[in-house]
């Protein structure tokens, strides 16, 4: 029998080609779409056999179509999607339970409390209320200094905020006011405040960057975005409610059923490592690892003071009853979705 052999050139290169195979993630997410090119590179740098794919949308979007595909996942990883939907998904059993290196480090608002957990935090974002200096002298407009402040009817059709079922920023926004307020105050709150929204987008950052760009007066969004479009040049000014403001944590976790599993811990791992906290820190003030927050050029000074304590869980599990009740009372004046 006549035994055929590859050239050793041939197996030298065969040998390359397996040695330098990449495994592709699917990473689903709702980070903001500029950040994503430097997580991805930041990763894959220390990672050269994994390449991440992004699905990225809307944290509403991403909930709801991880829930869709919940008996054929699509999804290997998820990084950076609001704890509340990632606490859904755990009641769902969607979830591969994994303690990443580091967890000890990480401070306890920002894991699940399951051991290993299910998800783990890597960063808050807060709420808050971008005002166009400008626009609002233009237009005889006070400086706003509460929440309750924007029902005033003075500020009738300057007022943008985003829509709950699209957004986790709108669903912060509507699930802590009905912690502060209570169900039939927050309920009221919201009544008022409607009288006031010239639209309603399907996008966290939309309300801050319209106000901006002076579409609007004042958007009901978020600090990293506002002193982003600060940075960026806009007329802004940053207004943490006086009566406190609602937070989620963008949090990561690995999808139930991934065929990678050893590659998608590798990301998780990575996921709160020191040199992922760096990258959250240059928009995001308040990490899952206090002591490696450095102060973040135009953020609210005051935004770990401004933060209420969020019943995660209470939002998480009353979501579906929330945002259909705010649907009904509300979509009227939300933008088409595109």
């Amino acid at each position: 029998m006549r035994i055929l052999t590859l050239p050793a050139a041939a197996l030298i290169a065969l040998a390359a080609a397996q040695a330098n195979a990449q495994t592709t993630l699917t990473v689903y997410t709702a980070f903001e779409a500029d950040d994503l090119q430097r997580f991805k590179e930041a990763f894959e740098a220390s990672n050269p056999d994994i390449e991440i794919e992004w699905v990225r949308d809307s944290t509403g979007i991403i909930t709801a179509r991880l829930l869709a595909e919940r008996d054929n996942p699509q999804a290997d990883v998820i990084w950076g999607l609001a704890a509340t939907s990632l606490l859904l998904m755990d009641s769902e059993g969607m979830l591969e339970a994994y303690a990443p290196e580091g967890l000890e480090r990480l401070d306890p608002r920002f894991r699940d409390e399951a051991d290993p957990p299910a998800w783990v935090g890597l960063d808050a974002w807060i709420a808050a209320i971008c005002v166009n200096t400008v626009e609002a002298e233009r237009h005889g407009l006070p400086m706003p200094a509460s929440w309750e402040d924007l029902t005033d009817p003075v500020y009738e059709n300057h007022v943008a905020m985003p829509n709950p079922n699209s957004s986790g920023t709108g669903f912060l926004d509507v699930s802590s006011w009905l912690q502060m307020f209570g169900e039939e105050g927050g309920w009221d709150y919201m009544d008022r405040l409607h009288q006031n929204i010239r639209y309603y987008t399907h996008s966290g950052s939309k309300p801050c960057r319209d106000a901006g760009r002076g579409e609007v007066s004042i958007g009901i969004s978020f600090a990293f975005r506002g002193a982003r479009s600060i940075a960026e040049g806009a007329p802004l000014e940053l207004v943490l409610a006086s009566e406190g403001v609602g937070w989620d944590m963008e949090a990561a976790a690995i999808v139930a059923g991934t065929d990678f599993q050893e590659e998608a811990e590798r990301l998780m791992d990575f996921a709160i490592s020191d040199e992922a906290m760096r990258e959250y820190n240059v928009g995001y003030a308040v990490l899952a690892v206090p002591e490696l927050a450095q102060p973040v050029e135009h953020y609210p000074e005051n935004a770990l003071e401004a933060m209420i304590d969020s019943d995660f869980l209470w939002a998480a599990m009353n979501r579906e009853r929330i945002l259909s009740e705010w649907q009904e009372r509300y979509d009227s004046k939300s933008e088409p979705q595109n």
